[in-house]
């Protein structure tokens, strides 16, 4: 065990090739992210095996950009750290392989991260004196997990959602709109011009007595609004579609959340994934959780979305309690924490 831990993580869960160096846990050195968003757009949504075939292109030359911008080299590494779970398979083995070997070759341990751990702890890389516990809800395209997390490594599952993720939502309905991919940014950006309360959509799994989230059901019925309206001749407002959409989902992810707050009584509320990145959500959560005096945090714009800065902070707690795994490790597209 060293005082100057160095760690080299790898992430490919899905469609960005990401590789990050930390020095102790929160110091990033670096993180270069490749994306492949450009690729995926024409399909409507993530292609697995263009996913994969991207990863093995960019994954060494974005593992060399970020060891070079660091101003490391392979033998100033105390261990390699990849994530192994959930996401694609296909995408999940090609930077865990990549991890392995580079570990094997070096003698260096290899840590596998949780892709949602790292989501969760990118709020201490943006934000380092948060006091836990706390509650995180983490929110992507293809998560909605709602945690009591009393410490590193410490968690506890409350609710989730129990078909699409929100994140999932937004990218089906802003393709069924036309709209384009990734759905997320597309929506807030037309939500903008538009009105929350002009269509009342519904608020699945709102006033039941658990932490769970259902977003299913809201998506088939904006589906059935846009059919209806089309069959009819009428025309379609994207702008108030799109708001009243979002509005939707914003509260079903607010109000479960602050219940979620009360009933634990923690004095803080930490928010991850890519759906954290919507600028209107935060502004309705913490206005909401003011009312009882709970701040609200949340990991800046660039770590919100798909990184391996926040695979390396996880992944060096791991390595301060000797969590190491096996070079036999396998890719686990359904991993939960």
């Amino acid at each position: 065990m060293t005082d100057d831990v160095k760690i080299l993580a790898i992430e490919t869960s899905c469609d960005e090739t990401a590789a990050a160096v930390s020095q102790n846990g929160l110091n990033i050195l670096s993180s270069i992210v490749a994306s492949q968003v450009d690729w995926h757009r024409k399909y409507g949504g993530v292609v697995p095996e263009i996913a994969s075939r991207k990863h093995m292109e960019f994954i060494e030359p974005v593992v060399e950009e970020a060891l070079n911008e660091a101003k490391v080299e392979l033998k100033d590494l105390d261990a390699v750290a990849a994530t192994y779970g959930p996401g694609l398979v296909g995408s999940l083995l090609v930077g865990l392989s990549y991890g392995k070997s580079l570990a094997y070759a070096l003698h260096k341990p290899f840590i596998g991260v949780n892709h949602i751990a790292g989501h969760i702890y990118a709020n201490f890389i943006s934000k380092k004196n948060i006091k836990t516990p706390v509650i995180c809800l983490t929110v992507s395209g293809g998560h909605t997990d709602l945690l009591y997390f009393k410490g590193y490594g410490e968690y506890q599952i409350m609710g989730r959602t129990k078909d699409d993720a929100a994140g999932e939502a937004f990218d089906k309905i802003a393709r069924y709109l036309g709209l384009g991919y990734p759905g997320g940014p597309i929506i807030e950006k037309k939500a903008k011009k538009g009105h929350e309360d002009a269509i009342n959509f519904p608020r699945p799994f709102l006033n039941k007595d658990n932490y769970d989230f259902s977003f299913s059901g809201l998506k088939t019925a904006v589906i059935n609004y846009i059919h209806k309206k089309t069959q009819k001749g009428n025309e379609l407002n994207i702008y108030d579609i799109a708001a009243s959409f979002q509005r939707a989902v914003i509260d079903i992810l607010t109000e479960k959340t602050v219940k979620a707050a009360l009933d634990k009584k923690v004095k803080t509320v930490i928010l991850s994934g890519g759906v954290a990145a919507n600028k209107r959500f935060r502004e309705v959560l913490k206005k909401r959780l003011n009312q009882y005096k709970v701040p609200l945090y949340y990991p800046e714009l660039k770590l919100c979305t798909d990184n391996a800065a926040m695979i390396s902070t996880v992944a060096y707690y791991q390595y301060l309690k000797d969590d190491f795994a096996e070079l036999n490790l396998n890719a686990d597209p359904n991993l939960k924490l």
